[in-house]
């Protein structure tokens, strides 16, 4: 037994000195996601090794031992590692050593036969453990952040900002803070008002470690739900027009599809092999549109989740993604610094603009929609014609993220330095713009 292993043995009070056994889903599988999936997840398996399912983690990665063996410590490579005192093999390696309450942890729930709670070894861990509580954001911000995410409410009266572990609610006539949101990822990526305003959904997560959706009431800040925990980000998210279902995009390169309801899973798509990026419905809430990280945009069925077409013009990441009206034809936008039209019958291009920078989300607002760029442009379009209707001015940065709100004729964007412009949708006046970043204007 090595040192280490003496000195817990010593600190630790046997197993049936506790009342309630180790749970693997309660307990173990937060851990395993914490501090093991950067290095032994489904993007980086160092040694041959994955944690992402409780199968896997069990499993011997190139070693001939199993990660974790009921029982029996020392033959526990997994564990083995965890409590070396050799820097050249503990894990995580080059990092700071598992707090000794997660060790013990671990060494209990393999000295009481390493149990599994979950209900699918096969399944992703990040599936099914509990919802974390996620730190408080700060009371006033040290540093600006890039602003990934905007949108307006269906009633125009309060604009949704991305902010860092929370979402900012803003007056757009004024850019008043109205509300902060708590409990939400680290960063977020997309934030969607369910049709009737009643709901606020929000895409976020921590790179390389979580992802999900939360569902707020935007009004008292309640938490709703979280749906569609991943081992990775959440990049977006969107309400169908009906409202009764919600379709997630992520960094494991699925899509997914929920009841609002209830929260019910009603199916997972995979027919992308990288990041999705982006997700629409069509307007009639028949099919999905997406875009993602290898170079595609899809447009899938929205009922049984088959693949309808895959369009491989951008030769890019695929960033934006959004119906045409007439419903026959699809947007999509990339790195590629392009808006590209395409027939959804046969993925035929039939019209394309170019733009000074990569493009990103597209949002729809009436007759027209929104395309926020890297040129530190956002620029809107006529949604039947493609043609340009206005450049709006004042971002001196990359803008991510943008929305048009027809009813109040307002358009609003978020910025790479942490600024929100709202302009007048008729003449494209700057109406207000500010820094999302509470606390950080006063302080400097």
């Amino acid at each position: 037994m090595t040192n280490r292993l003496i000195l817990l043995a010593l600190l630790v009070l046997p197993a049936a000195a506790y009342g309630e056994p180790v749970s693997f889903k309660r307990d173990v599988a937060p851990i395993l996601l914490d501090q093991c999936l950067a290095c032994h997840g489904p993007k980086k398996a160092e040694g041959g090794y994955r944690i992402d399912t409780f199968e896997r983690a069990v499993a011997a990665g190139d070693s001939t031992q199993p990660g974790f063996l009921a029982g029996k410590l020392e033959e526990s490579e997994a564990f083995r590692r965890i409590v070396s005192t050799d820097k050249a093999e503990r894990m995580p390696l080059e990092g700071d050593p598992l707090p000794d309450g997660q060790i013990a942890t671990l060494k209990r729930w393999v000295e009481e036969g390493a149990a599994f709670d979950g209900p699918d070894p096969k399944a992703s861990l990040a599936s099914y453990i509990p919802p974390p509580t996620h730190p408080a954001a700060p009371e006033s911000y040290a540093a600006t952040l890039p602003i990934t995410a905007v949108e307006f409410s269906p009633d125009g009266q309060s604009l949704a900002v991305a902010g860092y572990h929370e979402v900012l609610l803003y007056n757009p006539a004024d850019g008043a803070l109205i509300r902060r949101l708590s409990n939400v990822g680290q960063r977020t990526y997309a934030v969607r008002y369910s049709p009737d305003g009643q709901l606020l959904a929000v895409a976020c997560g921590t790179p390389g470690k979580l992802g999900e959706v939360r569902i707020f009431k935007p009004e008292s800040g309640e938490l709703v739900r979280v749906l569609g925990t991943t081992s990775d980000v959440v990049f977006d998210c969107a309400f169908s027009p009906a409202g009764d279902r919600l379709a997630t995009a992520a960094a494991d390169g699925t899509v997914r599809i929920f009841k609002v309801a209830d929260g019910a899973e009603e199916r997972t798509i995979t027919s992308h092999s990288d990041w999705v990026f982006a997700v629409a419905w069509k307007a009639d809430g028949s099919q999905l549109a997406t875009g993602s990280r290898d170079k595609t945009a899809k447009v899938f069925d929205a009922q049984t989740g088959d693949l309808l077409i895959t369009f491989s013009g951008h030769n890019s990441p695929v960033r934006g993604v959004l119906f045409h009206p007439d419903g026959a034809e699809v947007y999509s936008a990339g790195t590629d610094n392009k808006i590209q039209r395409w027939k959804i019958a046969d993925a035929a291009k039939t019209k394309e603009v170019g733009l000074g920078g990569e493009v990103y989300k597209l949002t729809l607002g009436g007759e027209s929609f929104i395309a926020p760029a890297a040129d530190n442009k956002v620029r809107e379009y006529k949604a039947k014609e493609l043609d340009q209707i206005r450049e709006l001015a004042g971002p001196t940065d990359w803008v991510l993220a943008a929305d048009l709100h027809p009813e109040t004729k307002r358009i609003a964007a978020g910025s790479f330095d942490g600024r929100v412009f709202v302009w007048n949708a008729e003449d494209g006046a700057v109406i207000t713009s500010f820094l999302a970043a509470p606390g950080y204007a006063a302080a400097k």
